[in-house]
């Protein structure tokens, strides 16, 4: 097995170590009662020694369950730890797969990553920004200071699928937050976890609910704010958002600026 299990080790991880963590990945999967194919682990660092972002390693792994595409990733102090939080979470998921779908329980464990919240009545008094530091420190992570830049951007072609498919995917992926294209209202529209459900849909222009949904989800009532990139990082920031679902003036397609664990913000735009 351990020969189909792809291992990346950006700059900065030893080489050497590719070789245990693709045992570990194939221990794991050949214990499963699944077709499990195309597997792929990244592992590389969360800024460098004496950044402002500190020391920490990323870990990742990309696969397919009985057809089902799925990805875990996860973050921690050292390798060691990475990597059993990933083994953890990939043992985890493949189980929730291959044992049909069921919403998650809210709220989920305390991630590296800030939990993500709703910016409306739901949302905790802590704000994002203070949760993540919080959470990195829990992790041995120094949480970056300064001020806030884009420094990932994708461009996607959007898949028109069903809230609830949305939300599925959203679980299977190891997001917090979907972007998709609902059929319904032929809108870009993303779920995202949040209180008190744990699922919750927004639109770029405010809709009704979806119809007999199988997934427990409050809806967003506004549609969302038309902004520029400048203005949505303002906005994101000033408000220690987690996140922020934001519409391209003009064309209306929707966007998702997010924290990412480097400090750094992405960007997901949907492909015109």
């Amino acid at each position: 097995m351990g020969e189909l299990v792809t291992v990346r080790m950006c700059e900065g991880i030893s080489r050497g170590f590719a070789a245990d963590a693709r045992a570990r990945v194939a221990a794991v999967v050949g214990g499963a009662d699944a077709l499990v194919e195309s597997l792929r682990v990244r592992v590389g660092t969360i800024g460098a020694a004496g950044s402002p972002a500190g020391a920490g390693v990323l870990t990742q792994v990309n696969a397919e369950v009985d057809g089902r595409r799925i990805r875990v990733q996860e973050a921690a102090a050292d390798l060691g730890e990475a990597m059993d939080r990933l083994t953890e979470g990939l043992r985890a998921r493949m189980a929730a797969v291959t044992s049909g779908w069921a919403p998650r329980p809210w709220p989920r464990r305390t991630r590296t990553r800030a939990l993500l919240t709703d910016a409306g009545p739901e949302a905790p008094a802590a704000p994002a920004a203070a949760l993540a530091e919080a959470a990195a420190a829990r992790a041995g992570l120094p949480y970056p200071a300064g001020p806030q830049r884009i420094v990932r951007r994708k461009r996607a072609q959007l898949v028109w699928c069903s809230p609830d498919a949305a939300a599925r995917t959203m679980d299977a992926m190891d997001y917090d937050i979907h972007l998709f294209t609902d059929p319904a209202t032929e809108t870009d529209a993303v779920v995202y976890r949040v209180g008190p459900t744990g699922y919750r849909l927004a639109r770029t222009v405010a809709a009704g609910p979806p119809t007999r949904p199988a997934v427990p989800m409050t809806l967003s009532p506004c549609g969302a704010p038309e902004l520029t990139e400048d203005q949505a990082v303002d906005r994101l920031t000033a408000a220690e958002l987690p996140y922020l679902f934001f519409a391209q003036p003009g064309s209306g397609r929707g966007r998702v600026l997010y924290r990412r664990f480097d400090g750094g913000l992405g960007l997901i735009a949907a492909a015109s």
